[in-house]
């Protein structure tokens, strides 16, 4: 039935809530989780401003993408809670291409979003995360409804 299916998560608790069911229905089929989250690259100038801020050991952890990083984190544990194999993608730019690029890479048989994402005129004008990802997706979505 599905043997990989991509889960894209920014944090928030719709997100969660997808990822929750996602790992659910990975275990009941036994199928690997791919977890994707897009980041912003975050200016130069306030990365060297944050190292500078931190302590010593600790500069090398302040990258552009740390933030991205624990939140796939968070995402992993609650697969590996459930026994459940999840690799995690952190990829630059917009949230849907970042899902559909991972779908298409590692041939994924089912995506899985949250249903929450932009509102009024933002919406029409640069489409949602779940309406770009189930119009360009290369297989089935699974849009959970958490609102």
């Amino acid at each position: 039935m599905f043997k990989s299916i991509v889960v894209g998560t920014d944090g928030s608790d719709t997100a969660a809530q997808a990822v929750r069911q996602a790992v659910d229905l990975a275990r009941a089929v036994g199928a690997k989780i791919e977890l994707v989250s897009a980041y912003e690259p975050v200016p130069a100038q306030r990365l060297a401003q944050e190292r500078r801020q931190a302590p010593e050991d600790l500069q090398w952890a302040i990258n552009p993408r740390e933030d991205v990083d624990a939140t796939l984190e968070a995402a992993a544990a609650v697969a590996s809670e459930a026994g459940v194999t999840a690799e995690t993608y952190a990829r630059q730019g917009d949230p849907a291409d970042a899902i559909l690029d991972v779908a298409e890479e590692q041939e994924a048989d089912l995506i899985v979003v949250g249903n929450k994402g932009m509102t009024g005129a933002k919406r029409f004008l640069l489409g949602s995360v779940p309406n770009k990802v189930s119009h360009h997706a290369p297989c089935s979505v699974l849009i959970i409804r958490t609102t």
